[in-house]
């Protein structure tokens, strides 16, 4: 929209997180958009009838594909999200990949 403010990802960084979208979805017959966002939320009785709940960022990405073989329903929220950039803080890197 005009006006509004967003900021540029390094590509890489974008196509790293485009490839793990895509893989996720097919792996999980979904059509996500952003895998890798970080924000999910569920209903607290499904989350204990799955085993292994999360407990580092790569499990929450389980717990979506084990949600998705079980054929729950997933919703996706659209978020306002202002991501740090490694100078103010951001700890995340290729091997969290």
């Amino acid at each position: 929209m005009a006006g509004e403010q967003a900021r540029v990802l390094p590509f890489w960084h974008s196509m790293m997180n485009k490839g793990l979208t895509l893989v996720s979805n097919m792996f999980c017959n979904l059509n996500l958009t952003d895998m890798e966002t970080c924000y999910k939320v569920f209903r607290t009785d499904l989350l204990k009838s799955i085993p292994s709940a999360p407990t580092v960022l790569a499990s929450s990405r389980k717990i979506v594909m084990k949600s998705a073989k079980r054929k729950l329903r997933i919703y996706e929220v659209p978020i306002s999200y202002h991501g740090r950039t490694y100078e103010e803080g951001k700890k995340i890197g290729w091997k969290d990949g």
